[in-house]
Protein backbone atom coordinates (compact mmCIF):
# COMPACT_ATOMS: atom_id res chain seq x y z
CA UNK A 1 0.00 0.00 0.00
CA UNK A 2 1.86 3.62 -1.09
CA UNK A 3 2.58 5.68 1.92
CA UNK A 4 -0.17 8.38 0.93
CA UNK A 5 -2.81 5.68 1.14
CA UNK A 6 -2.06 4.80 4.72
CA UNK A 7 -1.84 7.99 5.46
CA UNK A 8 -5.41 8.91 4.76
CA UNK A 9 -6.72 5.88 6.59
CA UNK A 10 -5.05 7.38 10.25
CA UNK A 11 -5.50 10.66 11.91
CA UNK A 12 -2.02 11.79 11.93
CA UNK A 13 -0.69 14.56 14.26
CA UNK A 14 0.33 17.53 11.63
CA UNK A 15 3.86 19.29 11.60
CA UNK A 16 3.32 22.28 13.97
CA UNK A 17 1.12 20.35 16.85
CA UNK A 18 2.20 19.77 19.93
CA UNK A 19 3.75 16.20 20.17
CA UNK A 20 1.48 14.40 22.49
CA UNK A 21 3.73 13.34 26.01
CA UNK A 22 3.44 9.34 26.79
CA UNK A 23 5.87 7.69 29.46
CA UNK A 24 6.86 4.11 28.19
CA UNK A 25 9.15 1.22 29.74
CA UNK A 26 12.40 1.45 27.64
CA UNK A 27 15.94 0.19 26.75
CA UNK A 28 18.48 2.56 27.45
CA UNK A 29 22.21 1.08 26.17
CA UNK A 30 20.67 -2.31 27.24
CA UNK A 31 19.74 -1.41 30.40
CA UNK A 32 15.77 -1.28 31.03
CA UNK A 33 14.46 2.10 32.04
CA UNK A 34 11.26 4.76 31.81
CA UNK A 35 11.21 7.28 28.98
CA UNK A 36 9.01 10.24 29.30
CA UNK A 37 9.41 12.23 26.30
CA UNK A 38 8.31 15.56 28.53
CA UNK A 39 11.64 15.12 30.24
CA UNK A 40 13.40 15.61 27.03
CA UNK A 41 12.15 19.02 26.33
CA UNK A 42 14.24 22.09 26.07
CA UNK A 43 17.40 19.10 26.11
CA UNK A 44 17.18 17.22 22.20
CA UNK A 45 15.25 16.73 19.11
CA UNK A 46 13.91 13.37 18.66
CA UNK A 47 13.18 11.62 16.00
CA UNK A 48 10.55 9.06 16.93
CA UNK A 49 10.40 5.92 14.86
CA UNK A 50 7.31 3.94 15.14
CA UNK A 51 7.84 0.21 13.51
CA UNK A 52 5.17 -2.77 13.28
CA UNK A 53 7.23 -4.97 15.22
CA UNK A 54 10.38 -6.77 16.39
CA UNK A 55 11.83 -9.80 14.58
CA UNK A 56 11.28 -8.49 11.37
CA UNK A 57 13.45 -7.54 8.49
CA UNK A 58 12.16 -4.49 7.48
CA UNK A 59 12.42 -3.12 11.29
CA UNK A 60 16.13 -4.49 11.71
CA UNK A 61 17.29 -2.78 8.50
CA UNK A 62 15.84 0.95 9.77
CA UNK A 63 17.01 0.08 12.96
CA UNK A 64 20.66 -0.89 11.64
CA UNK A 65 20.08 1.98 9.37
CA UNK A 66 19.82 4.53 12.36
CA UNK A 67 23.06 3.27 14.01
CA UNK A 68 24.98 3.22 11.19
CA UNK A 69 24.11 7.05 10.24
CA UNK A 70 24.14 7.99 13.76
CA UNK A 71 26.65 10.86 13.42
CA UNK A 72 24.36 12.11 10.94
CA UNK A 73 22.14 12.18 12.90
CA UNK A 74 23.88 13.37 16.11
CA UNK A 75 25.04 16.39 13.99
CA UNK A 76 21.47 17.89 13.86
CA UNK A 77 21.10 17.22 17.25
CA UNK A 78 18.77 13.87 17.21
CA UNK A 79 17.95 11.55 19.31
CA UNK A 80 16.55 8.29 17.88
CA UNK A 81 13.58 6.84 19.79
CA UNK A 82 12.22 3.43 18.64
CA UNK A 83 8.97 2.29 19.30
CA UNK A 84 6.65 -0.51 18.38
CA UNK A 85 3.66 -2.21 20.31
CA UNK A 86 5.73 -5.31 21.06
CA UNK A 87 6.65 -6.60 24.83
CA UNK A 88 9.68 -4.79 26.75
CA UNK A 89 11.22 -8.13 27.17
CA UNK A 90 10.28 -9.36 23.30
CA UNK A 91 12.26 -5.82 22.67
CA UNK A 92 15.02 -6.36 25.21
CA UNK A 93 16.02 -9.80 22.94
CA UNK A 94 15.54 -8.43 19.47
CA UNK A 95 17.72 -5.82 20.52
CA UNK A 96 20.58 -7.61 21.53
CA UNK A 97 20.09 -10.45 18.98
CA UNK A 98 20.34 -7.56 16.15
CA UNK A 99 22.18 -4.85 17.94
CA UNK A 100 24.55 -2.92 19.91
CA UNK A 101 22.35 0.53 19.51
CA UNK A 102 23.51 3.78 20.99
CA UNK A 103 19.67 4.86 20.99
CA UNK A 104 16.38 3.92 22.68
CA UNK A 105 13.76 1.23 22.16
CA UNK A 106 10.70 1.74 23.80
CA UNK A 107 7.64 -1.11 24.20
CA UNK A 108 3.84 0.21 23.82
CA UNK A 109 3.19 -3.04 24.96
CA UNK A 110 0.31 -2.27 27.72
CA UNK A 111 -1.99 -0.33 27.60
CA UNK A 112 -1.68 -1.63 24.01
CA UNK A 113 -0.88 0.87 21.05
CA UNK A 114 -1.80 3.60 23.49
CA UNK A 115 0.89 5.59 22.54
CA UNK A 116 0.79 4.40 18.88
CA UNK A 117 -2.77 5.94 18.80
CA UNK A 118 -2.27 8.97 20.55
CA UNK A 119 0.21 9.93 17.10
CA UNK A 120 -2.49 8.26 15.15
CA UNK A 121 -0.74 5.46 13.47
CA UNK A 122 -1.98 2.49 15.49
CA UNK A 123 -3.79 -0.39 13.53
CA UNK A 124 -7.36 -1.12 14.20
CA UNK A 125 -8.71 -3.22 11.29
CA UNK A 126 -7.65 -6.51 9.69
CA UNK A 127 -5.35 -8.02 8.34
CA UNK A 128 -2.75 -5.25 9.99
CA UNK A 129 -4.96 -4.56 13.35
CA UNK A 130 -2.88 -4.40 16.92
CA UNK A 131 0.75 -3.24 14.99
CA UNK A 132 1.40 0.53 14.42
CA UNK A 133 2.37 1.68 11.14
CA UNK A 134 5.98 2.44 10.41
CA UNK A 135 6.18 6.32 11.21
CA UNK A 136 8.33 8.86 11.35
CA UNK A 137 8.13 12.00 14.17
CA UNK A 138 11.08 14.49 14.41
CA UNK A 139 10.14 16.24 17.86
CA UNK A 140 12.08 19.76 18.27
CA UNK A 141 13.14 20.52 21.36
CA UNK A 142 9.93 22.28 22.49
CA UNK A 143 7.89 19.80 22.02
CA UNK A 144 6.11 20.27 18.44
CA UNK A 145 6.31 17.99 15.62
CA UNK A 146 8.51 19.64 13.02
CA UNK A 147 8.57 16.28 10.50
CA UNK A 148 6.37 13.48 10.07
CA UNK A 149 5.90 10.77 7.40
CA UNK A 150 3.99 7.42 7.62
CA UNK A 151 5.24 4.48 5.38
CA UNK A 152 3.85 1.64 4.35
CA UNK A 153 4.54 -1.59 6.55
CA UNK A 154 7.22 -3.22 4.43
CA UNK A 155 9.02 0.57 2.94
CA UNK A 156 12.05 1.22 4.55
CA UNK A 157 12.58 5.10 5.66
CA UNK A 158 15.60 5.80 4.11
CA UNK A 159 18.13 7.50 6.06
CA UNK A 160 19.15 10.50 3.53
CA UNK A 161 15.35 11.49 2.97
CA UNK A 162 15.34 11.73 6.59
CA UNK A 163 18.67 13.65 6.83
CA UNK A 164 17.61 15.89 4.29
CA UNK A 165 14.53 16.91 5.95
CA UNK A 166 16.60 17.71 8.75
CA UNK A 167 18.76 19.72 6.85
CA UNK A 168 15.60 22.12 5.73
CA UNK A 169 14.55 22.35 9.61
CA UNK A 170 15.33 24.63 11.95
CA UNK A 171 15.61 22.77 15.26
Amino acid sequence: MPSSEVQEQTSVLNVGEVAPDFELPAIVAGVKERFRLSERRGKQNLLLAFYPSNWEECSARQMRSYQAEREKLVAHDIEVVGICVDSIMNTTVWERHIGPFDFIFCSDFWPHGEVSAKYGVFQRTPPTAGICNRALFVVDKGGQIAFRKVYATDDTPRIEEVVEALQHLRL
